[in-house]
């Protein structure tokens, strides 16, 4: 999750002009930072062409799409993937409330990438002509995007490092308490929360087989790692999931195949 802390303001300058629903909307973080230092609504609204909602397994846009908009996530999550010339299909990443989706299309103008919707999903559409045209003019605007690419690269080159170099256990244990940390800057619980994502979507993005992650899952939960009911989880401890994910030799059962 990109949540990026924006530069300190006064709560005069925060609140005022701002409208309600951004104020409680998940990606306002991200909107401070980007168009709303100043508190400037009418900028916000040049910005934000409109507010959509879709449901679970609706697309935002598809690979080879003519780009027209980036997405802000406001509530809800949504899962990127591409797909070859064979048909298979790879997850790359999975999106929470306060993500800017799209970015990755403004040199080439077409999307690479498909955006589904996990469940019901809210976000606001951002002009991408307008976006930049803002970007050329106010340098605080670049640095938060190059701060967004940033972390973009950083996320990608950790994947590379997860899927080349981390067996089936090591994989699932990492991705579980990335999705800690995530929740944890929501201000949500940390170590209890449901799963957005298919257990299938969860082993393409890692590069391990669904039935392994059901074996992973069921052997957390034997061990007293985790508790797990369909799609909530609960992590029991979150000591053994580090040592798992660090290579270290105090979880020492077999490891299982990916």
């Amino acid at each position: 999750m990109l949540k990026n802390a924006p530069e300190k303001i006064s709560s005069t300058a925060e609140s005022a002009n701002v409208p309600i629903d951004c104020k409680n909307c998940g990606a306002y973080q991200l909107c401070m930072s980007l168009w709303l230092k100043t508190g400037d609504s009418s900028l916000l609204e040049r910005v934000v062409k409109k507010k959509q909602v879709f449901k679970r397994g609706e697309v935002l846009y598809r690979m080879g799409q003519l780009v027209e908009h980036m997405y802000v996530i406001r509530g809800g999550s949504v899962k990127t993937s591409v797909s070859t010339e064979d048909g298979q299909v790879q997850v790359i990443g999975f999106h929470v409330e306060g993500e800017l989706l799209g970015l990755n299309a403004i040199e080439s103008r077409e999307y690479h990438c498909e955006a589904r919707a996990m469940g019901v999903t809210s976000v606001c559409e951002v002009s991408i002509d307008r976006f930049e045209e803002l970007a050329k003019k106010d340098p605080s605007i670049q640095y938060e995007v190059l701060k967004i690419m940033s972390a973009e690269i950083r996320h990608s080159h950790e994947l590379l490092t997860l899927l080349g170099k981390h067996n089936a256990e090591e994989r699932l244990a990492i991705f579980l308490l990335r999705l800690s940390r995530q929740f944890a800057k929501r201000h949500c619980s940390s170590t209890e929360f449901n799963l957005s994502m298919s257990r299938s979507d969860i082993g393409n993005h890692l590069g391990i087989a669904e039935e392994t992650v059901c074996r992973v899952f069921a052997r957390f939960q034997d061990d007293g790692i985790i508790s797990s009911a369909y799609r909530h989880i609960k992590l029991n401890d979150i000591t053994r999931l580090q040592q798992i994910a660090n290579h270290r030799p105090s979880y020492n059962r077999p490891a299982l195949s990916r």
